[in-house]
């Protein structure tokens, strides 16, 4: 069994969330993924560390499976690096600010005279054309105008963010798709090309389906917290013992589910009632059948609710915390929670790769430290000798 994108070379030159997440869904799946920070580190290294002498979670999460370069591309030694490794490379990744790329000499027609078979994937909140092109975002800007907000939250409360990364993961994995397909694409072409990906375009089309809404009644789609406009009982339902994340999410979408469930609460005239026989009906009555199936969930835990409601047919989530997550025996039995071992941080529970495929089996490996591979990525992709990595240390290039 192989990799499934051996021998793809990859220059990721990304910070915080969005190019760094893309690169490491490549390097999930086997791609050489070099990931060049300043000697200093990028941001996301240190952000929201505990200590300055730790790499932050934040980093560790999203920089698995790559090595790690330094180079300072102010320096012109540095320039001349990264443009070395331009012409061996298949993919560069970048999320700098508008225009800040091009401004050091890497635009897409300088990356495509230096190696015409590069991919060049960038992320940027709102892309480099359209009259928002020299905006700066964040993850929840791009909620905001990507319409996520509008419809998140109850309707007497203002709009509110999705803690899930909608903008920023959202971005980097729409990237990792372009890029694909790209690679593809190339085999036929034999020439590369120029992905981009703007975080608001993102959002947008994570949120499509609840425009459907907008369509038929021509209004702007509702908050309605956490019910459906099409289905019910379709809520979230306290559990004992009471604390902040004892519920049970349950969606109960069909006829023959409600049926299920109304035995299930006792209740199974309430199967039979015609005046509930239809979605909306049941839509109609949402705060009766609230009541009742929470009723029936206050006796229960979370997980004793799931495992009832999920051996009969009926959709229904526990919610999970952080904790649980780490521990959960489905995503820890399924290879989706691993343990990692780091120099410093010693062990500690990671997501794994979601994607899985039966021939290409991943493997998580921990996020490299500051400059770790700089002497075997700079040896092997440029012949550099040992002298030559010395004098640009000296130098601070590296």
């Amino acid at each position: 069994m192989t990799d499934v994108l051996k021998g793809v070379r990859v220059i990721e030159l990304g910070t915080m969330i969005t190019a760094p997440l893309a690169g490491m869904m490549l390097a999930d799946l086997g791609a050489d993924v070099i990931k060049i920070e300043p000697p200093g580190g990028e941001p996301g290294r240190r952000m929201l560390s505990e200590s300055s002498d730790l790499d932050a979670w934040f980093f560790l999460m999203l920089n698995n499976n790559k090595k790690g370069i330094t180079l300072d591309l102010k320096a012109p030694e540095g320039r001349t690096i990264l443009k070395r490794m331009v012409e061996r490379a298949d993919v560069l990744i970048e999320n700098f600010g508008p225009g800040s790329f091009e401004r050091l000499g890497f635009g897409w027609e300088d990356l495509r005279r230096m190696n015409p078979r590069i991919i060049s994937a960038s992320v940027k909140g709102f892309g480099s054309t359209g009259p928002y092109a020299s905006y700066k975002s964040f993850e929840m800007i791009a909620q905001a105008m990507g319409g996520a907000m509008s419809v998140t939250g109850t309707a007497d409360a203002p709009p509110t963010k999705v803690e899930a990364g909608l903008g920023d993961t959202g971005a980097g994995l729409h990237l990792a798709i372009g890029i694909l397909a790209a690679i593809v694409q190339r085999q036929t072409t034999g020439v590369g090309q120029r992905i981009e990906v703007a975080q608001q375009d993102a959002v947008l089309n994570l949120v499509r389906i609840h425009l459907r809404e907008h369509y038929s009644s021509g209004k702007p789609v509702p908050r309605r917290g956490n019910r459906s406009p099409g289905g019910a009982p379709s809520n979230m339902y306290r559990c004992r013992p009471f604390g902040p994340n004892d519920y049970v999410f349950i969606h109960c979408a069909t006829l023959e589910m409600w049926k299920t469930f109304s035995k299930i609460l006792g209740r199974p005239e309430m199967g039979d009632d015609p005046t509930l026989a239809d979605r909306m009906g049941r839509v109609a009555r949402n705060d009766e059948l609230d009541a009742l199936v929470e009723g029936w969930t206050a006796k229960r835990t979370k997980h004793e609710v799931m495992e009832t409601l999920g051996a009969a047919g009926i959709p229904c989530g526990a919610v999970l915390d952080s904790g649980e997550v780490m521990t959960d025996p489905s995503l820890v039995q399924r290879g989706m929670i691993v343990d990692l071992e780091h120099p410093s941080r010693g062990q500690y529970p990671m997501p794994g790769n979601p994607v899985r495929m039966s021939d290409s089996p991943t493997e998580v490996r921990r996020a490299p430290l500051l400059g770790e591979h700089n002497a075997e990525v700079l040896g092997r992709w440029l012949g550099c000798s040992v002298e030559e990595l010395t004098a640009l240390a000296k130098k601070k290039v590296i």
